[in-house]
């Protein structure tokens, strides 16, 4: 593979895709911020895809990368999976949306009752986000309390009262536009740290719910220590404060139930989206029956919107988005889909690591089921005292969410340059549709990538 400086590489990356700086220059003239997402800016050109099968897809230019960003975490079964697609085509022949419910939405919403544990009740809406939202809105009702206990790191979405905090500084602002009173309904805390927990839910009642990612923050990037999520339970409880669940990522592919079966430990309300839907949009919010009862209109005191929590949503379940929900969650049903896509993960996992102690490169591959993370230690006094690889791991959230963000750049940059998509900052998923071969050539890119980071010194050796 080869090498080149981190200015050559800018240009030789632009040079070879002409069809990209074409559409990224429409982009600027039409999309608002030139993009669609935070997340797809990238420099010098985003990458504009054309197509995608199994666990590969190709740009605009003809390039092929191995995917590991996904859809975002939403392809559990890889690009364009044939069972998927023929049910998607044959019910957008019967009609692509009613404005009605039909009998598909009641079989998506069986199966998601049949498999994750908290579901005794479902609602789809469209989006990880709108999940989020609605779980937040139906706890406030349910309890009659405001408050929202958040922990660093975590994130749960773009709108107004999760959209700050996941990422370091966690006490700055999120975004532009988002009034400053959403703080005066929060209260927030480092997770791993029951202790902490306690004080806070015994010094406030009017918290309302504890929302986390089971996984640990951004789908594992930070790992929660073991029995925090069983501590985290049984002081919910014992509080009255209600417990949620953010699955949006792991829901579905930790295990057939998700994260909460996996790790035994039922939430009150859990919030679902990607998996779910088959690489369709699509999200719910699933939850106990007695909470979930609040959208029901049961006589004068419940038909109005006053009486009952308010929910809306032109496209929530739409044939297409259910028949692709159906067809992944019966797949998924049976675990297979889910133990391959682990196996290969554990494979990469360890490919990387082993280039990492062949190199002597200060930093580690981690992550939970089918994920990986990356972590490299830029901190020259932390690798002094460490010695080893394994001396520099850390569950610190400002740290593993907090490298350079040249260093990220370089090192997404190189990657796609060998022909490898990650999902962000430095980690991705996989499918049950990747390949040995995509492991391989995966291997190989991250080999040159570190030898580069290496060579440009913004990684550090032992």
């Amino acid at each position: 593979m080869s090498t080149y400086t981190a200015a050559d590489l800018s240009r030789a990356y632009a040079a070879d895709r002409p069809e990209g700086r074409k559409f990224h220059e429409r982009a600027g003239r039409i999309l608002a911020g030139g993009v669609g997402h935070d997340l797809r800016h990238f420099e010098p050109v985003p990458l504009y895809i054309a197509r995608g099968r199994g666990g590969r897809k190709w740009d605009v230019d003809g390039h092929e990368y191995v995917d590991f960003l996904l859809g975002n975490a939403a392809l559990l079964l890889g690009h364009a999976d044939p069972e998927v697609i023929d049910a998607v085509a044959r019910a957008m022949a019967d009609g692509s949306h009613f404005g009605n419910d039909h009998p598909l939405h009641i079989e998506w919403a069986e199966w998601v009752g049949r498999l994750v544990p908290a579901a005794e009740r479902v609602r789809f809406v469209n989006s990880g986000s709108e999940a989020t939202l609605l779980a937040l809105r139906l706890a406030r009702a349910f309890t009659g309390k405001t408050k929202l206990l958040r922990f660093e790191g975590h994130f749960h979405g773009w709108h107004d009262e999760v959209v700050h905090g996941f990422q370091p500084p966690f006490d700055a602002d999120g975004s532009l536009g988002v009034p400053g009173s959403v703080r005066t309904n929060q209260v927030t805390i480092p997770d791993n740290d029951l202790q902490r927990l306690e004080e806070a839910l015994s010094s406030d009642g009017d918290i309302a719910a504890a929302i986390l990612e089971p996984s640990g923050a951004s789908w594992g990037r930070v790992p929660l220590a073991e029995g925090y999520l069983q501590g985290l339970r049984t002081l919910t409880a014992k509080h009255n404060v209600l417990l949620i669940f953010d699955e949006v990522v792991s829901g579905f592919r930790f295990s057939p139930g998700g994260a909460q079966q996996l790790y035994g430990v039922t939430p009150d309300l859990a919030c679902m989206a990607k998996v779910l839907a088959g690489g369709m949009p699509g999200g719910a919010v699933v939850g106990r029956a007695d909470i979930m009862r609040l959208f029901d209109q049961l006589g004068d005191a419940r038909h109005d919107r006053h009486g009952r929590v308010l929910h809306l949503g032109t496209f929530n379940a739409s044939p297409p988005s259910a028949a692709a929900g159906i067809v992944a969650l019966r797949r998924i049903a049976g675990g297979e889909p889910i133990e391959r896509a682990n196996r290969l993960a554990a494979q990469l996992r360890s490919d990387f690591n082993d280039i990492l102690e062949r190199m002597g490169v200060a930093g580690y591959v981690y992550g939970p089921a089918s994920t990986f993370h990356v972590y490299f230690e830029t901190d020259r006094d932390r690798v002094r005292g460490a010695g080893s690889r394994s001396g520099v791991q850390t569950t610190e959230s400002r740290r593993l969410k907090g490298m350079p963000g040249e260093l990220i750049t370089q090192y997404q940059r190189r990657l796609r340059h060998h022909g490898v998509d990650l999902m962000s900052s430095t980690g991705g998923v996989l499918s049950s549709a990747h390949t040995e071969a995509d492991l391989a050539h995966a291997a190989e890119a991250f080999e040159a990538t570190v030898k580069a980071l290496r060579d440009e010194r913004l990684v550090i050796c032992f």
